[in-house]
């Protein structure tokens, strides 16, 4: 690491080392942006092994005491007071283990006026191992150096829930301080200047790094790229230099060269600096299908079909071509999954839809919801397969009163006078039989 920073001739500045000793030769008021990412209080060691098998990265994150804990982050954050830019920012990533300490320690280096916000990194993620909460979020504390930090706002869109069209209505305080539309003189109320959205706020949703995105790299605690953007967009522009000294699998630094900002990164693991140089060499990044397209995209389960099992104590299930629902409770330990037949398909379609999707689960019985009935083919299913058939209940309906709606549309087309009526009284002495409804009648009576 060179020691003073306008003498770094390239971005590819990666230092092995406890960063509290390779701090100490950046020289002061040098750094725009730093983003820390240290060790949580887990106490515990943390491992996990790379996506190809190939490397296994891990660190140590035991203390003898919360003290000890607490003066690791201290020392730390004084270095980094030092470097920073008078206009510069300080993100601190912690999680419940410890957050109240990291709060604590970071107003006596920075000063509680110098604190700027508490930022919720909200995600999903599902487990059910422990009996209490599912944790869905870790929290970001921004401080800055002084009162004259560089924010750059970021606006988002208007939530579903918004009266866009008031927004673009101008608005003053009438004399009683009540909020008004802005009128002209001619009593047309004034149009409000552009609107850009609203402003970001201090609860991200960011989607945890899947399992198998391309961006994962196999290190523990690896944070989204999609996380480390918006954090450099908001406190750096184009050039500025963003230090991360716990830099583990290198994506702050990913994140500054896509972002067209200098780098430093620090790390006490060989492995990781050597993991941040490839992923240096190789951007990749995993974009988000659900902030590109939003939450409802995923909505696509047919509410027709849902409304046929309305009063079943269900889980809907989305984005499944042969499934539309799981039943809460499972069947030798299996799921039990449920389809209706869609208006556009048979029920052998239906049937072989549900069946793969209901294999694929290891399913041991599964149920389809019959719309109509084609060739008696309910009983032969129900008495060869694990997939059950069940006519829904408006099919049953429509079977019962077939007879007496065909009977008032009979009547309503045949409107027999002595002629008729004896011509049809002819048509089933022809066919011998002892009664015939009334729609067949019609139907043999117009075929003559």
């Amino acid at each position: 690491m060179n020691t003073q920073l306008n003498t770094i001739k390239t971005n590819d500045n990666l230092s092995c080392g406890d960063c509290l000793a390779v701090m100490k030769n950046i020289a002061d008021n040098s750094i725009d942006l730093v983003y820390l990412d240290p060790p949580f209080f887990t106490q515990k060691k943390h491992s996990l092994t790379s996506p190809n098998r190939k490397s296994t990265y891990s660190f140590d994150d035991s203390w003898k005491s919360h003290k000890e804990y607490a003066d690791f982050i201290y020392l730390r954050l004084i270095e980094i007071k030092r470097i920073l830019k008078e206009t510069g920012s300080v993100f601190i990533h912690c999680d419940k283990n410890a957050n109240y300490i990291i709060r604590l320690v970071s107003e006596d280096v920075f000063g509680e006026d110098n604190f700027r916000s508490e930022i919720i990194w909200f995600y999903k993620r599902w487990s059910n191992s422990a009996n209490n909460l599912i944790p869905n979020h870790q929290t970001i504390f921004f401080f800055s150096k002084t009162k004259n930090y560089k924010f750059n706002k970021i606006y988002t869109d208007y939530s579903e829930t918004t009266n866009v069209d008031q927004l673009l209505q101008k608005r003053v305080r009438d004399e009683h301080g009540k909020v008004i539309y802005a009128r002209n003189n001619t009593g047309e109320v004034i149009s409000a200047d552009n609107k850009k959205g609203v402003p970001l706020s201090d609860v991200w949703e960011i989607p945890f790094l899947n399992p198998k995105a391309k961006e994962r790299t196999g290190y523990p605690t690896q944070k989204p790229i999609l996380l480390l953007e918006k954090i450099i967009q908001l406190s750096t522009d184009e050039g500025d230099i963003v230090l991360d000294p716990f830099c583990g699998s290198g994506t702050t630094l990913v994140a500054a060269k896509l972002n067209n900002r200098r780098y430093i990164g620090i790390d006490i693991a060989n492995d990781a600096i050597e993991l941040t140089k490839k992923r240096l060499n190789a951007l990749i990044k995993t974009q988000s299908a659900l902030l590109k397209n939003g939450r409802c995209s995923y909505l696509n389960a047919d509410e027709k079909s849902l409304a046929l099992l309305a009063g079943i104590d269900i889980v809907i299930v989305q984005r499944n071509a042969g499934i539309d629902a799981l039943l809460r409770q499972n069947y030798l330990s299996k799921p039990v999954p449920i389809r209706v037949q869609k208006q556009n398909e048979s029920v052998a379609e239906a049937m072989a839809k549900l069946k793969q999707a209901a294999q694929k689960k290891g399913a041991k019985i599964a149920f389809l919801v019959a719309i109509n009935e084609e060739n008696n083919l309910l009983t032969h299913c129900n008495s060869n397969d694990f997939v059950k058939i069940i006519p829904s209940i408006s099919f049953a309906i429509n079977k019962e009163i077939a007879p007496y709606v065909n009977e008032h549309q009979a009547t309503a087309l045949v409107k027999p006078n002595k002629k008729t009526k004896s011509a049809m009284l002819d048509v089933r002495a022809k066919k011998n039989l002892e009664s015939i409804t009334l729609e067949q009648l019609q139907h043999d009576y117009d075929a003559q």
